[in-house]
């Protein structure tokens, strides 16, 4: 079954792999969901990027790749937003907004199109995994590939 975040990529001739891993309902950052995934596929969690929707002051929706090994820096998110003030959106705002849910947010295939911002770190992988737009999928791609389809500023976010 293909995703949307699949479809787009087929659509720009992007070579990428598809994992599919059990899915334990458990999708808080803040409780190391990323990183059980990537042990789940087997990946080093460096290479595993989670996708972090934000709202600005002004309810620009901006949205963040961030390796699962750190956590988004907010104000060097609002810097790269060039914002004043910055907040992750509600889980329950995640499905109106995007069209997906927590667990299964891709940087690809959102409702609409939305600024993106990847870490700076995404560069020292061979390959990135990101969300296939469902719960229990994961895409594997090479980094440049990723910048490219969504359209990304490659910036530090760091913590």
């Amino acid at each position: 079954m293909k995703t949307n975040a699949m479809r787009i990529l087929d659509g720009l001739k992007i070579p990428y792999e598809v994992s599919s891993y059990e899915d334990d309902g458990e999708h808080e950052l803040a409780k190391g969901a990323a990183l059980r995934l990537a042990q789940k596929i087997e990946v080093p969690p460096e290479c595993v990027f989670k996708t972090i929707v934000m709202r600005t002051e002004s309810k620009e929706i901006c949205v963040f790749c961030q390796s699962a090994v750190s956590e988004i820096n907010l104000k060097k998110a609002r810097n790269a937003a060039g914002c004043k003030e910055i907040s992750p959106v509600k889980p329950e705002d995640l499905l109106g907004l995007t069209g997906y849910i927590r667990g299964g947010c891709s940087p690809l295939g959102m409702k609409r199109k939305f600024r993106t911002f990847i870490d700076e770190t995404v560069l020292l992988c061979d390959f990135v995994c990101i969300s296939g737009g469902q719960r229990g999928i994961q895409i594997k791609m090479k980094p440049e590939d990723l910048i490219q389809a969504c359209n990304a500023v490659v910036c530090d976010l760091e913590l």
